[in-house]
């Protein structure tokens, strides 16, 4: 018997492509799904003030946040300021806000809405009380403060 021997040299066979497209879009819909965007750009500051009693709210859908707080941009002065979306606003549109967030939900989880306020801790209660009358007036009950939990338990 002999010895079959073959004097070319043999290639590497290319790389199959077929398969790229199923990967890159898995990809895209693993990053859709696992990135959450940003809702509104935040225009005033907030340093929130601590709590040693914090709890989440389990929902987060069905939370509508006022932002409370010095603008970032100096030249609309220093004075706190309301932010509803992404715009400043004064008290008295904040039962409109609050009308177009109830119009937003389905009528079943218009009860269960709540208002999240995040409000700077160097904020005069004043502009606070004013929020929570005009909340009052629009019938929006469910009020939370935001807070960052404090690091040590006393």
């Amino acid at each position: 018997m002999s010895k079959f021997v073959s004097k070319e040299q043999k290639e590497v066979p290319g790389l199959s492509t077929s398969s790229l497209p199923d990967i890159v879009f898995m990809m895209l819909f693993f990053f859709m799904m696992v990135v959450s965007m940003r809702e509104s750009n935040i225009l005033v500051q907030q340093s929130m003030p601590q709590a040693s009693e914090a709890q989440k709210l389990e929902k987060k859908s069905l939370v509508s946040f006022i932002y409370i707080g010095a603008p970032l941009d100096k030249k609309l002065g220093t004075e706190a300021r309301i932010q509803l979306n992404d715009q400043f606003a004064t008290p008295a549109s904040i039962a409109e806000f609050i009308a177009s967030e109830r119009e937003a939900r389905d009528e079943v989880d218009r009860k269960l809405l709540t208002t999240a306020l995040k409000v700077d801790k160097d904020v005069k209660m004043g502009v606070v009380v004013d929020v929570k009358q005009e909340l009052r007036k629009s019938s929006a009950f469910k009020i939370s403060y935001a807070a960052a939990e404090r690091k040590d338990k006393r």
